[in-house]
């Protein structure tokens, strides 16, 4: 029986019933798939005739086994980066795109993905041919889009297509230098049945994609959905199969976020900021002061200043805090930009060290601009506002708070002190509070220590 099964997945230019949740195949119709347990999943589809199992590229160089190499022999193929003609784009990347990579594009639906891409692919046309895979679009629709912000898509080479073969028959015509499909859900093959967007699809198709450009001095962009909860959509061996991943954000205005999730060619740490205008998306060249509110009068309680620093650049943050007293009986912390775990770890030293009450209280923590703040350096800004709103005492204006906060109220050292305490008095800001007296920082040892330098001791006095 076993040898009957195999000889059938072996015979090509037949049809099979393959399940469409894992991959199993076997020549007969089944109700309940043997390998995942799940029913009604088998499709019939037809064996590929090629040398490719999954209904990919036949080339000659498939038939031939790979036999290892020594690793000192191999070409290490530096300085092969392509730009994508947009500085930000190729900031996040590491410096431009690798070639014989493949990028994982993903962010919520209007963000501005295909816009950007399609700017990209105007801009790097000069690297060579650039082929745009459109699965949700038509060819008038991204036409129209490109008169409109003004691109020159006089070298780009548009092809709106679904199924996986005629993607590839263009990928082996073209060979392209930059090849963009938008999106990976809406591609599918045969071979994995006829409806797009399902797991087993989305691993045949982004495999055989990823497999092509491997071989190619050429770089892929792949478009791909996201869930409600903001990330990429189907397996997560999509990621996986991938080098680069980056994720787009906006804020409640027209900026755009861009930063990297996974990288094997560079830093994850960089961000990429854009904003939307009627020319499509703009980078901004110098963030630094983007991100405070410029105001005529005196700092409203419950805001603080920090310096930092995402990826090589830095630029000053505003954080905001409200403090009221608990509708019930538990307190809450709202805070989307900064992680309310740390909210309440930073609250609760507070409590402890100063003496300022928080558990009847419900938190609210906002970050000007709407960048996400994830970095431990802002830990003191962040119990300065948290103080300022609980006891409606105001910081003074012209000051700027960095260091990291302990259990035990030590406000610890941070990296590159000498690079934001510039950033902040490029700004205006005289004093900077921080855990060394590098570049000209007020140096404070503990929070309380803090707590009076910026408020004044008697006030912090009156306020315990």
């Amino acid at each position: 029986m076993i040898t009957h099964v195999m000889s059938a997945k072996k015979k090509t230019g037949t049809t099979a019933f393959r399940c469409s949740q894992c991959g199993y195949t076997q020549p007969r119709w089944l109700g309940r798939c043997p390998e995942c347990g799940e029913w009604n999943t088998f499709e019939e589809v037809t064996l590929d005739d090629g040398p490719s199992s999954g209904g990919g590229f036949s080339t000659a160089s498939a038939a031939v086994a790979p036999r290892p190499v020594p690793l000192s022999s191999v070409d290490a193929q530096s300085g092969t980066r392509v730009s994508t003609g947009i500085a930000e784009l190729d900031l996040v990347l590491g410096g431009g795109a690798m070639k014989r990579s493949a990028v994982l594009v993903g962010g919520e639906p209007g963000i501005g993905k295909s816009t950007m891409l399609l700017q990209a692919a105007a801009s790097a046309a000069t690297n060579g041919r650039i082929l745009y895979v459109s699965g949700e679009e038509s060819a008038a629709q991204i036409r129209s889009r490109a008169d409109r912000i003004g691109l020159d898509s006089s070298r780009v080479e548009i092809l709106c297509a679904n199924r996986l073969e005629d993607i590839e028959r263009a990928l082996e015509e073209l060979h392209p230098v930059i090849a963009i499909v938008d999106s990976i859900q809406t591609v599918y093959s045969p071979d994995a049945g006829a409806v797009p967007g399902t797991v087993n699809q989305l691993k045949l198709c982004a495999h055989e994609l990823v497999g092509w450009v491997k071989t190619r001095d050429s770089v892929l962009f792949l478009v791909a959905h996201v869930t409600k909860d903001g990330t990429i959509a189907g397996p997560k061996a999509l990621e996986h199969l991938v080098d680069t991943v980056v994720s787009f954000e906006r804020n409640d205005e027209d900026f755009r976020f861009l930063r990297a999730l996974k990288n094997r060619f560079g830093s994850v740490d960089e961000l990429g900021i854009f904003q939307m205008t009627a020319r499509g998306l703009a980078p901004v060249e110098d963030p630094s002061g983007m991100f405070i509110v410029r105001r005529s009068g005196d700092v409203p309680p419950g805001v603080a200043i920090v310096p930092v620093f995402e990826g090589s650049r830095s630029f000053l943050v505003e954080i905001q805090a409200l403090t009221v007293p608990a509708k019930g009986s538990m307190s809450r912390v709202f805070s989307d930009r900064v992680d309310a775990a740390r909210v309440s770890r930073v609250a609760a030293v507070l409590e402890k060290r100063v003496g300022l009450r928080f558990s009847d209280q419900d938190i609210y923590v906002n970050v000007a601009g709407g960048v996400r703040l994830t970095e431990s350096a802002i830990d003191l800004a962040l119990a300065a506002a948290l103080y300022s709103a609980r006891t409606d005492i105001p910081a003074p204006s012209g000051v700027a708070l960095v260091g990291e906060l302990s259990l035990a109220g030590e406000i610890r050292p941070v990296g590159r002190l000498k690079t934001r305490v510039k950033a902040a008095n490029g700004l205006g800001f005289a004093k900077v509070i921080a855990p060394e007296s590098e570049g000209g920082a007020v140096r404070c040892a503990d929070l309380k220590e803090a707590i009076q330098a910026i408020f004044g001791k008697k006030k912090a006095i009156q306020a315990d």
